[in-house]
């Protein structure tokens, strides 16, 4: 993995968050997919939907990548857990809506 390296103390690999927020999270559609998230989040908290610290996700019940968008009918505040657990592809990708969870 690109972002990991060996620590020279211990020998063991750690993650380099420096290298990775300069490879990966400052490509511009990386900045971009973060403002639409927290977008949304501030959608639903604005609606009143989700609170700060609730410990819930805001789920677009169409993803973005699927060409889904922002508006709150496409919104709804769901689990982590509920949330995280669809099936995904290597790059990360969602296989599908249906989680395997049965959720």
């Amino acid at each position: 993995m690109p972002y990991m390296r060996k620590d020279p103390k211990t020998g063991k690999s750690v993650r380099d968050y420096k290298r990775e927020n300069e490879l990966y999270n400052a490509r511009p559609e990386q900045v971009k997919a973060r403002a639409e998230r927290n977008s949304a989040r501030a959608t639903m908290v604005a609606a009143g939907k989700a609170t700060k610290g609730d410990g819930k996700d805001v789920d677009h019940k169409k993803p973005l990548s699927k060409g889904g968008t922002n508006s709150t009918t496409n919104l709804r505040s769901v689990t982590q857990k509920q949330n995280r657990s669809f099936s995904r592809t290597p790059s990360g990708a969602l296989k599908s809506q249906k989680s395997k969870k049965g959720y």
